[in-house]
């Protein structure tokens, strides 16, 4: 070839920081297959690069021998001396061959060769330096816009950031700079390899690393989180030092670390709470700002009903229940919130139940709902050995009970048929 490859090659490397040998590799498997296209497959080719012309050279080999050659696989003693004056019969010699006759077609299969070659090369390089780095945080620049999917310059790459993975009401614009979560790196995508995230709960833990040196030391732990993207997270936290605050540490001081946060998430709220072993205390904080004036466990079903003042139920509930979600989220608990004046009816009812028995009564019904005992059906479905416990309730007594809790769960139902049925449709009159 008359151009001098090594200018070019240097370039590519530098270019694309693909391996010098790669490119060369790449080069000699082009040369070969545009070789093999014009002289055909069974003629044994090999193509080696040659640094000090910067040329990828041909050669073919032939079996030297005696008589006139039979094949294109052969080479007469004669014709074989005049390119190696020491060719011996059956010897296998290289011939150059002259890489100007490829022309036009041969010239373009190779430069499509070379092209694929390269990018699968830019693609693996790509693979190789993010497959490690899933679950950190990157930096980049927004560089289009395609069907809604931001594609992400990293520098030695392109990420992809999937609509499904954006805030909606956060907006980027093409060469703004982006902050995103590495959410996964695939090897055979045909578009950007790297797939990034802003909605997944790890950016709001490693941003919480990045802000909180105390995390980053492992001294403070997060030992779960919760986020509905845009809106408002949870995080609970823990400390290996008891002189060190795990919530002051993620606070800082006059908030300047968790504000931090907020600035990279644009605005969504976040509560960090005082992770606890007691499952009670933990729901209690993860709850806040609410206040809790009873809980009552279920720990068969992994369930809470949770008792709260009753100006507090719609504060522990949430706006469209965020609140109470997102404690459900982080606790892994199954958490239902009531008000203490439903409780107070919820008591009376089985008040009610239990005056089947002589003496029982108001006080019976408390002892029922701190066994997590909350409705007359669930009365109706408990243990007798539960009842037996009561003090003045015997076996037959807490028969006596269950069906009386039978009946007034049925007329309970009975009544607010009555009452739906009785009450006008929607759009109606009266």
């Amino acid at each position: 070839m008359e151009v001098d490859l090594n200018r070019i090659i240097d370039q590519v490397v530098k270019d694309k920081n693909i391996k010098r040998e790669v490119v060369i590799d790449t080069l000699e498997k082009a040369m070969l297959t545009a070789a093999r296209r014009k002289f055909g497959p069974e003629r044994e080719i090999e193509a080696q690069f040659n640094n000090e012309t910067g040329e990828v050279e041909l050669f073919e080999f032939k079996t030297v021998v005696a008589a006139a050659p039979a094949n294109e696989s052969q080479i007469s003693l004669d014709d074989a001396h005049r390119h190696d004056p020491d060719a011996e019969v059956d010897d296998q010699i290289g011939i150059k061959l002259d890489t100007a006759e490829f022309g036009r077609i041969a010239a373009q299969t190779a430069k499509q060769v070379i092209i694929q070659e390269v990018r699968g090369a830019e693609r693996q390089n790509i693979y190789d330096e993010y497959k490690d780095r899933k679950g950190e945080i990157v930096h980049g620049i927004v560089r289009r816009i395609e069907k809604g999917n931001l594609i992400v310059d990293l520098g030695r790459g392109e990420a992809i950031l999937p609509r499904k993975e954006q805030v909606p009401r956060e907006m980027f614009r093409v060469n703004e700079r982006i902050r995103a979560y590495v959410l996964d790196v695939l090897r055979d995508a045909r578009g950007p390899q790297v797939i990034l995230s802003r909605t997944h709960k790890g950016l709001l833990e490693k941003l919480f690393e990045q802000e909180v040196p105390e995390i980053y030391e492992k001294i403070v732990r997060i030992e779960s989180s919760a986020r509905e993207p845009g809106a408002r997270a949870k995080i609970a936290v823990s400390s290996r030092d008891r002189d060190v605050d795990p919530v002051g540490a993620c606070v800082g001081m006059k908030g300047s670390r968790v504000q931090a946060v907020v600035q990279e998430l644009r605005g969504e709220k976040i509560d960090i709470v005082p992770w606890s072993a007691d499952p009670v205390k933990y729901v209690v904080a993860a709850l806040a700002p609410a206040q809790v004036v009873r809980i009552m466990v279920d720990d068969e079903k992994r369930s809470m009903d949770v008792i709260v003042p009753d100006d507090q139920q719609s504060l522990a509930i949430g706006k469209k229940g965020q609140n109470v979600r997102l404690a459900v989220m982080l606790t892994r608990w199954k958490i239902d919130i009531k008000s203490e004046m439903a409780m107070r009816a919820v008591q009376a009812e089985l008040a009610q139940a239990l005056s089947a028995v002589d003496g029982a009564g108001d006080y019976e019904a408390k002892i029922l709902l701190d066994h997590g005992v909350a409705s007359l059906d669930e009365l109706a479905d408990s243990e007798v050995e539960l009842l037996t416990q009561i003090p003045g309730i015997t076996e037959a007594g807490a028969q006596t009970v269950k069906a009386r809790a039978r009946e007034l769960a049925a007329e309970k139902a009975r009544r607010e048929r009555e009452a739906s049925a009785a009450a006008p449709a929607p759009g109606g009159t009266s």
